[in-house]
């Protein structure tokens, strides 16, 4: 009956690239990057809520990558909508499914701070793997143990040298400059770019009352008079770390410039860092921000299209992602 087939049968593994509905313009970016198409995913909401994924064109045997960032009012039809995706792929004969996510949904939630919580970083990451996925990229996670929440590949990327990068083009004194981390967990990024820069490290110590709240109850680190630039993985509501802000200016610190790689941005929290008496907030475009970069504003963003793009060639090539700016990040 084989008689035709001779030698070993010929293997054709495709790269297909697929967007959610998370942040289509990164995805296009990367897609331009990476000079491949995205398109043949019908995705749908029924009239009850429900999501719908389809693939209209075959994706067996192909190595399909998903972006999706979950971040927004919709974040929980966000996380449901990549699985929904991923099951599609796996049960259309996919030979791999890697989730692209900047923005990883539910990442504070890492651990029980307090009796009878959650642990929802660990439930997402089980939730990822019952759906199929095979591979995770994501970037600058809130706490890099959830690596260990998978049994699968993670690959975890860092914008922490992009605004390295961003601020080496700005006139700053660097003798006369700070990294400030906005709490003891973020002191060993904010080392390591105060290392990148060459510039002087400061650590705010703060008490969290109640979540989306905190109160600055010392510096470690000399800020008077010196330009600030403060590094954290998150904006969300802005009201921590507009409290922090006006702590360090009553402490005698020069101009503020705020840098974060996920600008969440809920409620007014743009209004608020417009109102706040900093020269710059620069977030990446992990999280599409409509409000961003407006003449005269303060909110900036800064695009990890390109490191993205790089990683997903190197992975699906086989080769290693090491040399991209925080590849296999160990912040």
């Amino acid at each position: 009956m084989y008689e035709d087939l001779k030698g070993e049968l010929p293997i054709t593994t495709e790269f297909k690239l697929y967007s959610g509905s998370g942040n289509p313009q990164l995805a296009q970016e990367i897609a331009d990057i990476l000079g491949v198409e995205l398109s043949g995913l019908k995705l749908e909401k029924f009239a009850n809520g429900e999501l719908y994924a389809r693939f209209e064109e075959s994706v067996r045997g192909d190595d399909v990558f998903v972006i999706q960032s979950m971040a927004g009012q919709n974040v929980n039809d966000l996380l449901m909508e990549l699985l929904i995706i991923i099951d599609a792929a796996k049960r259309a004969s996919a030979r791999s499914v890697t989730a692209v996510i900047p923005h990883y949904a539910y990442a504070r939630q890492d651990r029980k701070a307090a009796p009878r919580e959650p642990i929802t970083a660990r439930l997402v990451a089980n939730l990822l793997e019952a759906a199929g996925v095979d591979h995770v990229i994501t970037l600058d996670l809130h706490q890099n143990q959830i690596q260990g929440f998978f049994d699968i590949a993670v690959t975890h990327l860092t914008a922490l040298y992009l605004f390295g990068e961003y601020f080496k083009k700005k006139d700053f004194d660097w003798n006369n400059t700070v990294v400030v981390s906005p709490d003891v967990g973020r002191a060993k990024a904010a080392k390591r770019l105060s290392d990148y820069l060459g510039c002087s490290l400061a650590i705010a110590h703060k008490g969290r009352p109640k979540h989306n709240m905190a109160e600055v109850m010392a510096v470690i680190g000399d800020i008077e008079g010196k330009t600030c630039i403060i590094n954290d993985d998150m904006i969300d509501t802005g009201g921590t770390l507009i409290g922090s802000i006006n702590e360090l200016k009553k402490m005698g610190a020069g101009d503020i410039y705020v840098c974060a790689t996920h600008g969440i941005f809920s409620r007014n929290a743009v209004q608020r860092l417009e109102e706040a008496p900093i020269a710059e907030c620069v977030v990446t475009n992990a999280i599409a921000e409509p409000d961003a970069n407006k003449p005269g504003g303060k909110v900036k963003t800064i695009s990890i299209a390109n490191e993205f793009a790089e990683c997903i060639y190197n992975v699906f090539m086989s080769r290693p992602v090491s040399g991209i700016f925080g590849g296999n990040s160990t912040i």
